[in-house]
């Protein structure tokens, strides 16, 4: 297989960008990128650091990320397996990207900046949920947002489907590693253990 490895040839292949892919960018989050990401409960958070990059999803009750102006999201680390991969790379490279979607629509927005992390005691206080706070807060200053056509999602049936059944449980993944380990015992215990470690 050979690589293309010039950029050149790599736009030669694919020709110009659809004028509204180009002009349907902005670089503040305006009423209407407002209105869509606040209806978001899921975003892809996607990293990159020394080690490679990560993408890892976060999900909430309500709006994932708070919309503090046009140009500052704020999104809270709730509990998790506390591996930090995103978090860490991070603090090394500011990078970020946020990939919002909604069930349901067509489209997802994107979101592009740079990140820090916080643990300030008053941001992280100010996400209280069912009297838990976040151990820390992604700030992402906003770069440049835009929708992404609907083909991705329509050719995927994405919202339309289940195609669940049949495949492996997260006991499974984990028993893959470890032999002797209890996956059904793990899993059907899973809902109910995570009630009281999602927040």
């Amino acid at each position: 297989m050979k690589p293309i490895t010039d950029i050149a040839v790599l736009e030669a292949l694919y020709g110009a960008a659809v004028p509204g892919a180009v002009t349907k960018v902005v670089t503040e989050i305006t009423p209407l990128y407002r209105q869509w990401i606040e209806a978001s409960r899921f975003v892809v958070l996607s990293t990159v650091g020394p080690e490679g990059t990560d993408g890892t999803p976060r999900g909430d009750d309500g709006p994932v990320v708070r919309i503090e102006n046009a140009t500052t999201l704020m999104l809270p680390d709730w509990r998790g397996n506390n591996r930090i991969d995103s978090l860490r790379n991070i603090v090394r490279d500011d990078r970020v990207s946020l990939m919002f979607m909604v069930p349901g629509s067509q489209n997802v927005v994107r979101v592009n900046g740079r990140g820090i992390v916080t643990a300030d005691a008053g941001v992280c206080g100010s996400f209280e949920q069912r009297g838990k706070h976040p151990r820390s807060v992604v700030v992402v200053t906003v770069g440049e947002a835009y929708f992404q056509c609907a083909k991705a999602i329509m050719r995927s049936g994405l919202w339309s489907r289940d195609d669940a059944e049949g495949l492996p449980s997260a006991g499974a993944f984990l028993r893959e590693r470890q032999k002797d380990f209890d996956a059904e015992t793990y899993d059907g215990g899973y809902a109910e253990n995570a009630k009281a470690k999602m927040w």
